[in-house]
């Protein structure tokens, strides 16, 4: 028997915009969206060593179940909640203004990515820390995947030669929240250094022959 699979959404530009939330019904998305609040709302005064499922579901006034239904796990609910707060970055590279955003350059938006990414990593670097339990489900949250299609449409859009795939990747590597945390905060590494670093791996990538 064939099913009807629903498309994933669409971003004005083309992008799809991989959401935890397509597919489910209007009612479990705002259920999820009232914990994710919760979790966040800890996150923020309790920090991430205490963020737990037993917290989550008093601080929402749900079940310990209901938490574990949605999430699966404390890595998942971490990746969920990373996945919620990265709606702000990817409103600005999808369609904000520019150097970010679709009006400038495929080369501009590319020198520009790295250093958001950078600013949005360190400011919720516990919540990025605690999906590194699980090395797999990392690379499986919906935000990584769109960052890896983005960075690989504009690669192949500012004229690359290469694999884009390939090459987005090592550019997500090189900003790696948790390599970036250890630089800064283990070798005395500033945030201008990796910046700079990220904008000459782009223009080397680009300028290749």
């Amino acid at each position: 028997m064939t099913r009807n699979i629903r498309p994933p959404e669409e971003s004005g530009n083309g992008l799809p915009v991989l959401t935890s939330a397509s597919g489910l019904r209007a009612d479990a998305v705002r259920n999820k969206g009232l914990l994710l609040d919760a979790a966040s709302a800890l996150m923020d005064s309790c920090g991430a060593e205490r963020l737990t499922m037993d917290a989550v579901a008093a601080a929402a006034g749900v079940g310990k179940g209901t938490v574990f239904r949605r999430f699966g796990s404390r890595a998942g609910l971490f990746a969920a909640l990373l996945d919620h707060r990265e709606s702000r970055l990817q409103a600005a590279f999808l369609s904000g203004p520019p150097p970010l955003g679709p009006d400038a350059p495929p080369r501009e938006r590319l020198l520009a990515f790295g250093p958001a990414l950078v600013a949005h990593d360190r400011l919720f670097y516990d919540v990025v820390r605690a999906t590194r339990d699980d090395p797999e489900r990392a690379y499986a949250i919906p935000a990584t995947r769109l960052r890896e299609t983005h960075l690989a449409m504009l690669l192949r859009e500012a004229g690359s030669r290469g694999d884009t795939l390939l090459q987005a990747h090592t550019l997500l590597a090189s900003v790696d929240a948790v390599l970036v945390h250890h630089l800064m905060t283990e070798r005395g590494v500033s945030r201008e250094r990796i910046e700079s670093g990220w904008r000459d791996l782009v223009e080397r990538l680009l300028d290749a022959r």
